[in-house]
């Protein structure tokens, strides 16, 4: 039972995958595997099972060990950042969770002005979903992650970073592109292609405030599916303009009717934070000063 097996162990159920693992951890396969049975003939239990449809699954105990191990490889990870701020090296490394909009609109500027300041802090970069982001937060798969307010989830120690407007987005050819700005009642008989998503209950109080409903075409979950059924003419939507003005082939307009959604930089504990987080975060929280957060998109 050492450190590079929980090591190994976590990395290959985070990555669900042996040679991804072996890949990332610079390990031969053979090694990744060895390490793994170990512990499970050490214990005398059974970790994980091959599937062949679904890959590998956790068995009941270990899901319970993987949050043990979790917490003992990250206290390890924070500790020797804690060392080398004491020894005035500038050293480590720092997990970030963002989803798409974020990553290309908020990151690179944040990325800049800390690389400035701590050339040899490395970054590792997971993009998902907003649950997936606020689960790898909870689960300690990243030291930070984007996330969005209002949220029902309030445990995270959050920096406000920007304010981004809802607005309705449509394809080349579309009518909306004689409007400077574009009122609900216009949406009424225009096939609407919904978000499935978080922002989907802003898109559905606008609707409501302006007592009006949508006219649905399409359903859906991702946000470049829907920026590319808009560009195809199949239906206009409403979303973030942080995102929707990034999409080639579709035009925004705003909304008479304003709604907007946070974007927050958060953190599970900013007293357990490593010392490269805390200064990430105080990067941020100078770029993005409250007088900047109020309704701005940038």
């Amino acid at each position: 039972m050492t450190l590079a097996r929980f090591e190994v162990f976590t990395k290959v159920v985070e990555l669900g995958s042996f040679t991804k693992a072996a890949e990332t951890l610079n390990l031969t396969q053979s090694a990744v595997s060895h390490a793994v049975a170990g512990l499970e003939t050490e214990w005398g239990v059974t970790l994980l099972l091959r599937d062949r449809k679904r890959g590998l699954l956790l068995t009941e105990v270990g899901q319970k060990t993987l949050i043990h191990m979790q917490d003992i490889v990250n206290s390890v990870y924070k500790m020797k950042q804690e060392l080398a701020l004491v020894s005035n090296l500038e050293a480590g490394s720092i997990r970030v969770g963002s989803f798409t909009s974020a990553s290309s609109s908020l990151l690179p500027r944040l990325i800049s002005a800390f690389h400035r300041k701590y050339p040899n802090i490395e970054f590792v970069f997971y993009e998902g979903t907003y649950e997936e982001i606020e689960e790898w937060l909870d689960t300690g798969v990243v030291d930070i992650g984007f996330v969005l307010q209002p949220n029902e989830n309030t445990k995270f120690h959050t920096i406000p970073l920007v304010r981004d407007r809802m607005v309705v987005a449509f394809g080349a050819d579309h009518r909306f592109h004689q409007e400077s700005v574009v009122d609900v009642q216009q949406l009424e008989s225009e096939p609407m292609i919904m978000p499935k998503g978080v922002y989907r209950t802003h898109v559905n109080e606008i609707f409501l405030e302006a007592g009006y409903k949508p006219c649905i075409r399409f359903e859906v979950m991702d946000c470049n599916t829907i920026a590319n059924m808009v560009q195809e003419g199949l239906g206009i939507t409403i979303g973030p303009e942080l995102f929707l003005t990034s999409q080639s082939g579709i035009t925004t307009r705003h909304l008479t009717q304003l709604k907007w959604r946070s974007i927050e930089l958060a953190c599970p504990s900013l007293q357990s934070a490593s010392p490269a987080v805390r200064a990430f975060l105080a990067i941020a929280e100078d770029i993005y000063q409250p007088s900047q957060v109020e309704d701005k998109t940038v």
